[in-house]
């Protein structure tokens, strides 16, 4: 049986393009379509769709939103735009819409749009997480992709991946991915993206259906190519893809982690234990992070390697940079090491290692404080 579609375009040329590339789709039915949003609503009801595609063009159309949910209770709604507005879109998604389509569109991304979209819905809101290190060589990427791992496994909800870490991000490396584009075309091009064409350009990752990844740049000369205003757009439309967003940002402070700081949820600062100035470089970062007003909600100290890994050592972190930390890991670096050569993180490959067990609690501990409770 045919998916039956009502489409309200208020530009009678738009109207005639969209009818026709909805009319050329396999197992879909242009059932009714309308100029007037008044009018769908009015004499609309007799056809009972199941997908309404929402002109928003016309401001009021975005208000009405409420009420189309209210008259088709079982009909999915997507809101059409000629440009993407971040603002329109929480709005929409506030008000009941499930996603967000640039027009025209394709057969192409009307499909992929109903795929992503109908699932699971636009996030209304995403949880967003960034990870720094004063220096590089902090154990921050294998902490990212384990974490990233965990949180799809255990919430079941979409998670992505964005490796900024300019010059040498490696996420791509972890997952054995071989991307044709990365966070330098996504940034070019995301002005001209929706979210489901911006979709396309995150990888899956291979037996993980929930988690999909943005690599980095190819070659770190590259790097100068990525513009910081559109970077921030970037991340704003990841966040109406996934309901959380990990960043790997590069080592040092410099223009992305700074200026890109306010867009994120957490920033969790993480250094790896191999002698004492690891200590003295967290405190330094500390005092330029200080500056934020909730800086203890924010901010978010993590240790890598640290061994032995126990709660007396993490009370001694915190007394030692005067300010708590967030979460210690053990210096599993061969176990890690060896699940990564067979192109498996370590919380599946070593599930029961003291590694995966904190890893994971990190995990529970953003999934629940997301959804409002407390560990």
């Amino acid at each position: 049986m045919a998916y039956k579609v009502m489409l309200i375009e208020n530009n009678r040329v738009m109207l005639e393009r969209l009818s026709s590339v909805i009319r050329g789709i396999d197992n879909y039915e242009l059932e009714a379509r309308f100029q007037q949003s008044g009018d769908a609503l009015g004499q609309g009801a007799m056809y009972k769709p199941e997908l309404i595609l929402l002109d928003i063009d016309s401001g009021h159309n975005l208000a009405l939103i409420p009420e189309f949910a209210s008259v088709y209770p079982n009909a999915a709604i997507l809101c059409l735009s000629s440009n993407w507005d971040p603002q329109n879109a929480a709005k929409m998604v506030q008000f009941g819409a499930k996603g967000y389509l640039i027009k025209p569109f394709t057969a192409k991304e009307f499909m992929e749009a109903v795929d992503t979209f109908g699932k699971t819905g636009m996030a209304a809101s995403s949880e967003t997480l960034a990870f720094f290190s004063p220096k590089g060589k902090s154990g921050k990427t294998t902490l990212i992709a384990n974490l990233a791992l965990s949180l799809a496994r255990k919430s079941g909800e979409a998670v992505g991946v964005i490796d900024a870490d300019l010059q040498f991000g490696d996420m791509s490396v972890f997952f054995n991915l071989s991307p044709q584009s990365t966070i330098v075309e996504a940034t070019r091009d995301i002005k001209f993206l929706s979210p489901i064409t911006l979709n396309s350009y995150f990888m899956e990752v291979p037996e993980v259906d929930k988690m999909r990844i943005l690599c980095g740049t190819k070659k770190p000369d590259y790097a100068e190519l990525v513009d910081i205003e559109n970077f921030e757009e970037l991340v704003k439309m990841a966040q109406s893809l996934f309901r959380y967003v990990l960043i790997d940002l590069p080592p040092g402070v410099n223009p992305i982690s700074i200026s890109a700081a306010e867009l994120y949820t957490k920033t969790y600062m993480v250094s790896m234990i191999s002698g004492g100035y690891e200590i003295l470089h967290v405190k330094r970062a500390l005092e330029i992070f200080k500056a934020w007003p909730n800086v203890e909600e924010k901010l978010r100290p993590v240790f890598t390697r640290v061994s032995p890994c126990e709660e007396t050592q993490k009370r001694w972190l915190s007394q030692e940079i005067k300010f708590p930390v967030h979460a210690i890991i053990p210096n599993e670096y061969l176990m890690v090491s060896a699940a990564a050569n067979d192109g498996r993180m370590a919380v599946e490959n070593k599930s029961g290692s003291q590694f995966a067990e904190n890893i994971n609690r990190m995990a529970d501990d953003i999934i629940v404080r997301r959804s409002g409770g407390s560990l």
